[in-house]
């Protein structure tokens, strides 16, 4: 529910922006029915605007959805789907939803299910949508949610979901680690490359410190 509330700012900010760059109101909930990817969404409406063509703007959201890849390959190693679990899981997969299934779905009686991550994911994709019907049908009366200051509930509901996973001394160094890569990327690559590259750095940050903790623990 926290994450309910950062999401509904960015999806009828998303909508108001769609709407300003000529989409419908029909155009701009199909959007979030079949992308359901808020930055992807909002690159998307921004090139509409400026007149890009089609490949432009499927290899513009293809790069920022990009850190998806390692959300798959993190899923994939802790819990067994079969293809069509793994498609329609896939098609709803959210940072959010991510976020929530592996730090709250292993403390689920019997551990993380598909039943755990797909109500996760429907729960944050109903409230997206029902965010852009009411941003497409009244943003030009509703308050500016960058002005509101609920920018700050993502970071923080995020930042919740993080501290349970710091562990140990390797956890907190990666973590480290891959905030401060990210922030120096930042500076001159994508958001979604950025996240990717951040992303695979710590994990084999991770691996690299772990596999060196393992003898020293066998020694002793």
């Amino acid at each position: 529910m926290p994450l309910w509330l950062g999401m509904v700012p960015f999806a009828v900010a998303y909508a108001v922006t769609a709407r300003a760059a000529g989409l419908g109101v029909l155009e701009t909930q199909l959007m979030s029915v079949t992308v359901f990817a808020g930055a992807s969404q909002f690159a998307a409406a921004g090139l509409f605007a400026s007149g890009a063509n089609a490949l432009g703007i499927v290899a513009t959201t293809a790069l920022l959805n990009a850190r998806h890849v390692l959300y798959g390959l993190s899923l994939s190693r802790t819990l067994p789907l079969t293809r069509p679990q793994r498609v329609l899981a896939a098609q709803f997969l959210t940072d959010e939803a991510y976020g929530v299934a592996v730090v709250r779905g292993p403390q689920e009686a019997g551990g993380l299910s598909f039943a755990f991550l797909l109500g996760a994911e429907l729960s944050l994709y109903f409230i997206w949508n029902l965010s852009t019907l009411v941003g497409a049908l009244a943003g030009a009366v509703l308050p500016d949610p960058a002005a509101l200051g609920v920018a700050v509930v993502f970071p923080l509901a995020f930042l919740g979901l993080l501290v349970p996973l710091l562990k140990s001394r390797v956890t907190v160094l990666v973590a480290l680690a891959s905030g401060l890569g990210a922030w120096g990327l930042s500076r001159f690559l994508p958001g979604g490359l950025v996240i990717l590259l951040a992303g695979i750095g710590g994990a084999l940050l991770g691996a690299l410190l772990s596999s060196r903790n393992q003898p020293q623990e066998a020694q002793a």
